[in-house]
């Protein structure tokens, strides 16, 4: 009678031995790409809350001034209110022509 067992050319172990370092590279390799990813993130939400700090330093310099320039006395300045408002017609020459 003959044998009714398969032989196999390789070990089902060892297969599944392999099967399991490749799984074991692949997670360690997933786990570094999310700590990457999140180091990205957090270093990337950090610097827009330096760029908003930039930013609302430089609109309050900006406000400051504006306010400044507003509360001006133009009289006091030396500046007048013209006399009469005309309307002049220019030629169409242009600087660009």
């Amino acid at each position: 009678m003959r044998n009714p067992r398969l032989h196999l050319p390789f070990s089902v172990v060892s297969l599944a031995s392999g099967a399991v370092a490749v799984l074991v590279v692949a997670y360690i390799g997933l786990i570094a790409v999310v700590m990457s990813y999140a180091a990205l993130t957090v270093e990337f939400s950090q610097s827009v809350r330096n760029d908003e700090a930039v930013v609302a330093s430089l609109e309050s310099a900006y406000l400051a001034g504006v306010a400044r320039i507003t509360s001006t006395d133009y009289a006091a300045a030396g500046y007048a209110k013209p006399l009469a408002e005309v309307f002049v017609r220019a030629e169409s020459v242009t600087a660009l022509r």
